[in-house]
């Protein structure tokens, strides 16, 4: 069974979770690595999913219904 792919806004939330954990200053050396590496992992993930938006955003549905690139 494949694993459902989280929402932007979960990972964003996730993220954030892992900074304040980070910042409160309770983590040993070897957590804080491994909670840095998770949290950029899911950093990736957003931007990716950004982008996809922003490419998805900037296509217009023509009257023939194709996606074209949205020219400004």
């Amino acid at each position: 069974m494949a694993k459902e792919e989280k929402k932007f806004e979960e990972l964003l939330s996730e993220v954030e979770e892992i900074v304040t954990s980070l910042e409160n200053g309770n983590v040993d050396l070897d957590e804080s690595i491994k909670k840095y590496t998770e949290a950029m992992e899911k950093v990736k993930l957003c931007s990716e999913k950004l982008d996809s938006a922003t490419k998805t955003v900037n296509k217009i549905l023509t009257e023939n219904g194709t996606l074209e690139d949205l020219e400004i």
